[in-house]
């Protein structure tokens, strides 16, 4: 539980400094940094597997065609919600993707009750009505749905509850994930490179070194989450969680200067409120299991 809690931790920590990163190869379109991340993190798994002498699980998938599948679908999310993220960094969005990591933690409630059995307690259902009520004064004041935020909430919830019940382990599920979606990813690249249509070969040579540590920069988190995930309840990863969402939001407003409007601010104050309202039930609810009964 409590390794658990520091790997799912550093994952939160890392992610919520992401746009920091992002802005270094801002000249690269938002899918093409998504090959590269896919496709060095993939040479870098395979390595470090290889290394380890851990392959021998990689026979084994060809008698187990649904757990390639779902691993695929796993991707498949993973890959939707990088291609978003590093879009919406791209574009000047750093504070509505981060209102959608606000809102993750409590997505997680939810698929932890629809599809684990989570049930949630009293407290938490307040905090999810508050939160909806965020949302929603949210989409009152831009006019639309929020859908920056909500794409990014649902694909990476999904993500998370397919990868807290994988049949394998972090490093083994994120190496079968970025194997499956690399010859896409390759594919797609040798195309645009010998096309012209390619960022990357006219890049400088630094935004070239940022694109070659996509790998770990990318890596290193999610098998951090990974690890975490399997170790701890998903309503606890959904506390631990608005770590990253509260550090992306001070990136966008103090160092990348986006403007946050007083009526928007009122929506995040009540997702805030939301967390707040569920990180004290939840401090609450062990002080209480904790508590010596006569």
């Amino acid at each position: 539980m409590q390794i658990g809690i520091l790997y799912a931790t550093l994952a939160y920590v890392a992610w919520g400094i992401f746009p920091v990163y992002f802005h270094q190869v801002a000249s690269v379109p938002a899918l093409e940094v998504v090959l590269h991340r896919t496709l060095w993190s993939m040479v870098l798994l395979a390595v470090v597997l290889a290394a380890r002498r851990q392959l021998a699980w990689v026979l084994a998938l060809r008698r187990q065609p649904r757990v390639v599948a779902a691993f695929l679908l796993s991707a498949l999310l993973l890959s939707a919600n990088w291609v978003i993220y590093v879009w919406a960094v791209h574009n000047q969005h750093v504070v509505d993707a981060s209102l959608g990591y606000f809102i993750l933690p409590l997505v997680n409630v939810a698929l932890g009750l629809v599809f684990l059995g989570e049930r949630p307690r009293r407290g938490q259902w307040m905090a999810l009505a508050v939160a909806a009520c965020g949302v929603l004064w949210l989409t009152v004041q831009t006019g639309r749905l929020p859908w920056i935020a909500l794409v990014l909430a649902l694909t990476f919830g999904f993500y998370g509850l397919l990868r807290k019940t994988a049949v394998l382990g972090a490093i083994e599920g994120l190496a079968l994930e970025t194997a499956l979606l690399a010859p896409l990813a390759l594919g797609l690249l040798a195309w645009w490179t010998l096309t012209g249509q390619a960022a990357w070969p006219r890049a400088d040579a630094a935004t070239q070194a940022w694109l070659l540590a996509a790998g770990p920069i990318t890596a290193v988190p999610l098998l951090l989450f990974a690890a975490g995930a399997r170790r701890i309840p998903l309503a606890t990863m959904g506390v631990l969680q608005y770590i990253s969402p509260t550090l992306q939001f001070a990136l966008g407003v103090w160092l990348f200067g986006e403007a946050v409007q007083p009526a928007r601010l009122a929506g995040f104050a009540m997702i805030w409120a939301a967390l707040a309202l569920y990180t004290l039930e939840g401090v609450w609810q062990r002080r209480w299991a904790m508590r010596p009964r006569p």
